[in-house]
Order: structure tokens, then C-alpha cells, then sequence
């Protein structure tokens, strides 16, 4: 008898990319997991590919109403695009849904980074994908792909600066420094810093928060607040009434029960 794994066959590239990217379902959370923990976490061509398909597995299902992006291992968030492959993105970097994956479509649905160790470059402009960032003392986020001439062209120059701000995302995007979580939470690049470890757990618990609320009203105001950031301030008033009738019903019935004495405590997701 032989030997286990003698004359077993190498994986091959696809096999080796759904290994370094896992979809489970865990209560409302559908969590995309990258495992390269040999490369940091950092996303080859056949990895971004898998990734775009764990997104339209997402989007496709109904009864996952947040998605959470993780790096496995702790110590990366994910290093970005691993500049040792740079030629299995040949091909990627034109493509509609973007290099790193998904990083050129909207999500439908909410999005929450759990973050742990390096999140750069490209790593760093799939966290700003997502619209929450939650990340444990101790992590580390930057562009420093500015020191090589890589450019960013997975969102990186457009979203940073709708959320921190023109001056502070020039200084990020022009410098190419890598600062420390308790700065980013100041700029507001980060939404909370947790303890190490924590950060899954945490993303996970908002997930839930996120996922009780009535959808169909925070799925409009979610659309309408990122829809209208391009527009005139008469088009995206317009754009926000346009949510219709029914989210409007869906108003007036939870109006009847806070009036009720339902949910006074003010609390939000996950608090």
C-alpha cells in the first residue's frame, strides 16, 4: 500500500485559489475568509477570481444580509496584490468587477471588514470597499506600494477621500505612510478598534445588529447616502424620496411601535 499523499496530483490553480478563499454562512453573516497566510494574505489572479465568485454567491443569496471580509491567521487583514504573481492579473486589470476581485461593483447589501495585522494597498482598498472597518489594536494600514510605482486601481483614490477627507487621503495616497489603528480611527478610516482577536467576533455581532433592523428601509438609506455622494444636493434629496410608498409604509409602522414603547433604549446594531 502506498504511502498517503504519494502520487497524489499538485492542486491545480483553481483548486488552490477555492482554498484561499472560504464562503461560510454563519447566522445573517456570510463571511469571505482569504487564506494565503504564506503570502499575507496577499491576492494572486486565481484568488481574485474566487473572490468575485464568493461575492455573486453572496449577493445571490437572500437570506444573507451582511457580508464579512476577513484575512485568515491574525496577522493580515491581507497584504494586497501579490506583487511575486504580478502576471496572473493580466487580463484583470481592465475588468469590470476589478483586479482584486469586486472591487469595481456596489454591494447590494451591507459590508463589514474585520481587520487583524497589515491591511495595505490593495488590502487596504478592499477594507474601503466595506462599510465598516473594525480593527484590533495593533493593525497597520497604508498604501506603501507608492515606494514601487504600483498605482491603485482597486478604488483606493476614490473612496479613501469620500471617507476621511481630500487632505488626509492625498496625504495617505502621495506619502505612501502606513499608520497605526488609533490614527485611523481618528481620521475616521476606521469605525472601531477592538481588543486582539476580537475583530471577527465583533464584525460578526454587528452582522446580527445590522440584520434585525427592518431591511428594506436601511437598505434604501444605505443606497441613497451612496448613491447621492455624487450628486447635486437637489438631486440626491430627490433621489432619497424616491425610495416609494412602500419603504414609506414600512416608516409608519415602525413609527406605531416605538410609539408603543418599542426600542427607546437607543441602542444600535451589535451594541
Amino acid at each position: 500500500m502506498p504511502e498517503p499523499g504519494v502520487g497524489a496530483q499538485p492542486a491545480t490553480p483553481e483548486q488552490q485559489a477555492t482554498q484561499a478563499v472560504r464562503y461560510e454562512r454563519i447566522g445573517a453573516a456570510a463571511l469571505i475568509t482569504i487564506d494565503r497566510q504564506h503570502r499575507r494574505n496577499a491576492v494572486d489572479g486565481a484568488t481574485a477570481a474566487a473572490l468575485h465568485e464568493a461575492y455573486l454567491r453572496f449577493e445571490a443569496d437572500e437570506e444573507a444580509r451582511v457580508l464579512v471580509l476577513t484575512g485568515a491567521g491574525g496577522v493580515s487583514f491581507c497584504a494586497g496584490a501579490d506583487l511575486k504573481a504580478t502576471e496572473t492579473f493580466v487580463g484583470r486589470l481592465m475588468n469590470p468587477e476589478g483586479p482584486m476581485g469586486f472591487t469595481r461593483l456596489t454591494p447590494s447589501k451591507p459590508t463589514i471588514a474585520a481587520i487583524s495585522g497589515f491591511c495595505l494597498a490593495g488590502g487596504l482598498e478592499l477594507a474601503l470597499w466595506c462599510d465598516l472597518r473594525i480593527a484590533t489594536a495593533g493593525s497597520t494600514l497604508g498604501y506603501p506600494e507608492r515606494r514601487w510605482g504600483v498605482p491603485l486601481i482597486d478604488g483606493g483614490t476614490q473612496r479613501l477621500p469620500r471617507i476621511v477627507g481630500l487632505g488626509r487621503a492625498l496625504d495617505l495616497i502621495l506619502t505612501g505612510r502606513m499608520i497605526d489603528a488609533e490614527e485611523a480611527l481618528a481620521i475616521g478610516l476606521l469605525t472601531e478598534i477592538v481588543a486582539p482577536g476580537m475583530h471577527l467576533e465583533r464584525a460578526l455581532e454587528l452582522a446580527e445588529g445590522l440584520a434585525r433592523f427592518p431591511q428594506r428601509t436601511m437598505l434604501a438609506d444605505r443606497r441613497a447616502a451612496i448613491e447621492g455622494l455624487g450628486m447635486s444636493l437637489a438631486e440626491a434629496l430627490a433621489m432619497e424620496a424616491a425610495a416609494g410608498p412602500e419603504v414609506f409604509a414600512d416608516g409608519a409602522r415602525g413609527a406605531a411601535r416605538f410609539a408603543a414603547g418599542e426600542g427607546r433604549s437607543g441602542a444600535g446594531a451589535g451594541a
